[in-house]
């Protein structure tokens, strides 16, 4: 159900939430956190997907900031959507215009749940400092999205530079499949075996370098970043040794193969990850991810970022 509320204010539409819970029955109660969404017009309705199916797992209110005209009059129009419009969770969208366009913490907190925790997400343009930024300076996780920055290589340094607890990323989100296979072969090879490293991935991929940042700080030695098609994101990593090289390679598809010396191949199933999937992830912690913070702040100043021609295999 969508129920549009045209030229409002946010404690008219708390007071329409209070009438919608007594009404139909919904119980707010059950809502584990706030989810904030900042995002642009025209793009509000994939990241209100993504947040709806993650909020099957997360129960939450969902408030959508959606960047208005601020040359425009001055105006506040929402809308709220609950039932199968909102997957497991409430979604308030506000449309503001003139002084009311910037994503401001007065615009949300009216709306905000009583004693359940805040996080922010901006699926597009971030805040140079999230932690600072009015709705940043709320939260109690900052949940950014290098993946979709103009300037992949500006993005990741600002990570690195800003990077304050409780900030992440869904470029770092979406190496975890990675990250726990590439785990696994630490714990049949010995590290210091391991004589140099190659991360073949996109050029617009920041998850390929966030990757190479964690494996330039997990073991310490000569990491190279090859280019691969754009689009592609992360393809394969190998580790060079003198036994014999051992390649993890995902060049299409959701299954990954694994090289080793004198084994068969080995097949992975290792599907590219949905936002929805990312987002959901981010949502079951709401402690600071400490690994990550220091894969920006101490791995990425570190990581070789020279992009050679890409591996064939």
């Amino acid at each position: 159900m969508k129920i549009d509320l045209p030229d409002t204010t946010t404690s008219q539409v708390a007071k329409k939430l209070g009438q919608i819970r007594e009404d139909g029955g919904v119980i707010a109660l059950s809502r584990v956190l706030t989810l904030i969404v900042a995002t642009e017009a025209g793009k509000e309705e994939e990241a209100i997907q993504a947040a709806n199916i993650a909020s099957r797992e997360h129960p939450c209110r969902i408030i959508v900031l959606v960047t208005g005209d601020k040359f425009a009059e001055t105006k506040l129009d929402a809308q709220i959507r609950v039932g199968g419009d909102a997957g497991a969770s409430e979604v308030i969208l506000l449309f503001g215009s003139g002084t009311l366009a910037e994503h401001t913490e007065s615009m949300v907190s009216a709306l905000l749940l009583p004693d359940a925790p805040i996080v922010v997400w901006w699926p597009h343009t971030a805040p140079t400092k999230p932690a600072d930024s009015q709705l940043g300076s709320i939260a109690h996780r900052r949940i950014t999205d290098a993946g979709n920055a103009i300037d992949v290589r500006g993005a990741l340094e600002a990570l690195s530079k800003n990077y304050q607890a409780g900030d992440t990323d869904l470029s770092w989100t979406r190496t975890t499949s990675w990250r726990i296979q590439l785990a696994a072969i630490f714990d049949l090879v010995d590290p210091a075996t391991i004589n140099h490293i190659t991360v073949a991935g996109a050029a617009d991929s920041p998850s390929t370098v966030l990757l190479a940042a964690w494996l330039t700080r997990a073991l310490r030695c000569p990491i190279t970043i090859n280019s691969a098609p754009r689009g592609s994101g992360i393809t394969a990593v190998r580790f060079s040794r003198q036994k014999g090289d051992i390649v993890l390679s995902r060049s299409m598809g959701d299954v990954a193969q694994l090289y080793r010396p004198e084994d068969p191949v080995q097949h992975i199933s290792m599907p590219k990850r949905t936002l929805a999937d990312c987002l959901a992830e981010e949502l079951r912690r709401l402690d600071p991810d400490e690994t990550f913070g220091e894969v920006v702040q101490k791995g990425l100043p570190r990581t070789n970022l020279r992009s050679v021609r890409a591996s064939e295999r």
